[in-house]
């Protein structure tokens, strides 16, 4: 059995409330939420934010609806408590629009497209879908739900967490 099928068989028995599962997927990915924590929080908030992201997972696992999502819901636990912490410790918010304001005016254009080319090659395929259809081919919410057979709702939110996520690689 390779480890991405092991991963996917630990997540689906965790999401069914198996505890040894859970404790076990806790394991696995507290690696992968340090990582992210450090290159989103102030260093001092990198434990508390990992803490903070396990405990949010071990708590609202079962909320997750659809577990292909999972890795997408469990970096933006971390993405968040970073942003609160950073909120939090004198008054640092790494989203700030002033911040990334600066960024835009600091880049030449080449290099801009450049960033957003990353930027979008860096999603999910499911993330980058939505955005190529809704900002490249200018669809609308409901055209795009039909087009991939998914409901406006779940469009809306992928549509959301995409355009966070190249926000977050353009200026995080």
């Amino acid at each position: 059995m390779s480890l991405a099928v092991q991963h996917l068989a630990v997540l689906d028995a965790a999401h069914r409330g198996d505890p040894a599962a859970l404790a076990q997927l806790l394991r696995l990915c507290q690696p992968d939420i340090r990582r992210y924590a450090q290159r989103n929080c102030l260093v001092g908030d990198v434990d508390d934010a990992v803490q903070e992201a396990l405990l949010v997972l071990s708590r609202r696992l079962s909320s997750v609806r659809m577990l292909a999502a999972f890795s997408g819901w469990l970096f933006q636990v971390v993405r968040r408590e970073c942003h609160r912490l950073g909120r939090a410790a004198l008054g640092h918010d790494p989203w700030d629009d002033e911040r990334a304001e600066q960024w835009l005016a600091s880049q030449d254009t080449a290099g801009l497209r450049l960033e957003l080319v990353n930027a979008l090659e860096s999603l999910p395929a499911d993330y980058l879908q939505v955005v190529l259809l809704r900002d490249f081919a200018e669809m609308s919410i409901a055209e795009i739900a039909a087009d991939i057979g998914q409901s406006s709702a779940a469009v809306k939110s992928r549509l959301h967490r995409a355009r966070g996520m190249a926000r977050e690689y353009l200026i995080g």
